[in-house]
């Protein structure tokens, strides 16, 4: 009898604990803090944003990226927190701070891409190496605007990492 009682204790402790993280996590995931659509893209701010394992200061460190202007994904928001994920796919928690609204894009390719004088795709007057990082000034059905100093010129949307496939902005 002893040991039955046992066994429904800890069931009812494993029960108990579960369904708290569950409300927890949910609850980060429904928070909606800026009242902007999620996912949504955005950039590092700096050369040097912490990524955190958790939305608060208290949390490890998991990354240190060095790399301004590089464009990550917005997946989740909590207080000032923002859950993100970067062009390599590892997700992590950053304070909004560290974060720019800046439209930014890396070359996700094996190979060199072609940058093109115009929309049609048709004068090359570029290529880029894969992991290039590109500033997005507007975007058509196929293609994004994009600033790469000195040059600037059309890039196809399915080498870009920072702008969603069904995007368009001028």
């Amino acid at each position: 009898m002893t040991r039955t009682l046992f066994q429904i204790l800890i069931l009812l402790s494993i029960l108990i604990v579960g369904s708290t993280s569950v409300v927890v996590a949910e609850d980060a995931g429904d928070n909606l803090v800026s009242g902007l659509p999620l996912p949504r893209f955005a950039s590092l701010k700096s050369g040097n944003v912490y990524m955190r394992t958790g939305p608060s200061m208290d949390y490890p460190i998991r990354w240190i990226y060095k790399k301004e202007g590089l464009p990550v994904e917005i997946i989740q928001e909590f207080d000032a927190w923002r859950r993100i994920k970067d062009p390599e796919g590892e997700t992590g928690w950053v304070h909004k701070i560290l974060l720019s609204g800046r439209k930014m894009a890396v070359i996700k390719a094996k190979e060199r891409i072609v940058a093109y004088e115009s929309d049609d795709l048709v004068r090359p007057i570029a290529k880029l190496d894969p992991d290039f990082i590109v500033n997005i000034n507007a975007c058509d059905k196929r293609a994004c605007f994009a600033t790469f100093p000195p040059y600037e010129g059309w890039i196809e949307k399915k080498y870009l990492w920072g702008v969603y496939g069904s995007e368009v902005f001028n």
